[in-house]
């Protein structure tokens, strides 16, 4: 799907105090709520934060209360993502502004406003957005992340990689807004997995099943 592009400053200028400033603010709002955290304290297990690996994500969650906290966790974390993509989708159809709501509940995750600005690394709420955007390039993506983690059995690697490709894939569908906003956040990404990446480098870092 390729979205409208229109020149007009003034067009411009209203698209973005109607729909992009309002949505994206919801967007980081959104995203800002921890699925770890609230995971964890409903079903009384340890602070993510302060426990395990310290990262509030489901494969942390996964390590201190098992398979279903960290099925929640992840749904959670995807639906920060997913839902307000959506529902910018419903109210405009100008790309730049889907792509700010994506980017904002990306940081909203990473940086979040109620949690200190302390939060997780942003695989699940970045694939949530990549999937409301292009369902097919979201697909494309968890096939990669499949294909390397069964390759290779390192999880982060397979999540890296799958980013890495994404801005490719948009760009083989013409979404060149899009992939511009996915290689930004495939930049942060990198920057949240440098200690994965250095374990990688190293041969430490663990194998899927292995935690």
């Amino acid at each position: 799907m390729v979205y409208s592009k229109d020149n007009s400053l003034t067009v411009f200028a209203s698209e973005l105090l109607i729909s992009a400033v309002p949505l994206t603010i919801l967007a980081y709002l959104a995203g800002s709520v921890s699925a770890a955290i609230l995971v964890c304290r409903a079903m009384h297990l340890e602070d993510p934060r302060t426990s395990g690996s310290g990262n509030p994500g489901a494969t942390n969650v996964l390590r201190l209360g098992g398979k279903l906290p960290a099925a929640l966790t992840l749904l959670g974390d995807a639906m920060k993502g997913f839902l307000p993509v959506i529902i910018a989708m419903m109210i405009t159809d100008h790309a730049p502004t889907i792509a700010l709501v994506a980017l904002a509940a990306f940081l909203g995750h990473l940086y979040p406003v109620f949690f200190n600005f302390e939060g997780g690394k942003g695989v699940a709420t970045a694939l949530g957005a990549v999937l409301a955007i292009d369902l097919s390039v979201g697909a494309l993506a968890l096939l990669t992340w499949l294909a390397v983690s069964l390759t290779f059995r390192r999880s982060s690697l397979a999540a890296l990689v799958s980013f890495l490709l994404i801005p490719v894939y948009l760009l083989f569908d013409n979404q060149t807004v899009f992939a511009a906003t996915f290689a930004i956040i495939a930049a942060f990404l990198f920057y949240t997995h440098r200690a994965n990446i250095q374990r990688l480098i190293e041969g430490s870092e663990p194998t899927i099943g292995n935690r």
